[in-house]
């Protein structure tokens, strides 16, 4: 009888059939439900790998056609560095064809003795930078502690000195005493420091630097070097003491 009552029961009873595939958008949600954290880490890692070549091509950027380096104890004021830098392409020419002149300032700061952390930090980025030949105009507050370290600065004639010469005198000029720079017309600076307001003038401010350029002891290194010399020559003209 159990057996009669369940055929009895179950008579009309079919299995259940397989779902209708899924197409167009449902198909995609449901294929994006399953697999959504995948296609994150993919974006992710893509994107960071996209950034790096992205700066190491250096698109996207304006490619400066001459490098100066501040190799100083305290940092100069972002008026003072954009004023500078403007004048200074005025100065100079269309070096890499882009259509404009441009100058970078790149900023080595030691903070003094008071900080000598930060100040070995600059001196691992200037290395980098003279390593790969980058800087070609270095401003400084201190030119004989520059050449004693690096000895890079460029005798009168351009070229580096002698390896037991570590003097600094024929090839750094003081600010002062350079007509075409004490006329660059740089303006004010202002800037907040420890919750204070400073100012000045960026004149002042930088007539105790000095001025020298980079020697290479192979000339190919330099390789916009007629340019640089057009440039250190502009900068330099009619000043009361050259190397």
């Amino acid at each position: 009888m159990a057996s009669e009552y369940l055929k009895w029961k179950y008579r009309d009873v079919k299995p259940d059939e397989p779902p209708p595939p899924l197409e167009g958008w449902p198909k995609i949600k449901n294929w994006l439900h399953y697999h959504i954290l995948y296609l994150l880490a993919v974006a992710v890692v893509l994107g960071a790998a996209g950034s790096m070549v992205w700066n190491a091509l250096g698109i996207g950027r304006v490619k400066p056609d001459y490098i100066f380096a501040y190799v100083g104890k305290n940092a100069l004021p972002a008026d003072t560095v954009a004023a500078l830098q403007r004048e200074l392409a005025a100065l100079g020419e269309d070096v890499n064809g882009d259509g404009q002149t441009t100058v970078e300032l790149r900023s080595y700061v030691s903070g003094g003795e008071a900080d000598p952390e930060y100040g070995a930090a600059a001196a691992v980025t200037l290395m980098a930078d003279l390593t790969r030949g980058e800087s070609v105009f270095f401003l400084t507050d201190d030119p004989q502690t520059l050449q004693v370290q690096h000895q890079i600065l460029a005798g009168p004639d351009g070229t580096l000195p002698e390896e037991d010469d570590y003097g600094w005198e024929d090839k750094a000029i003081p600010w002062a005493d350079c007509p075409a720079l004490t006329a660059l017309p740089l303006g004010a600076y202002r800037e907040v420091m420890l919750g204070q307001e400073v100012s000045g003038d960026s004149q002042e401010l930088l007539s105790g630097l000095y001025i020298g350029r980079r020697g290479f002891y192979d000339p190919k290194q330099d390789k916009h070097q007629d340019a640089n010399r057009r440039l250190w020559n502009a900068i330099t003209k009619g000043a009361l003491s050259s190397p």
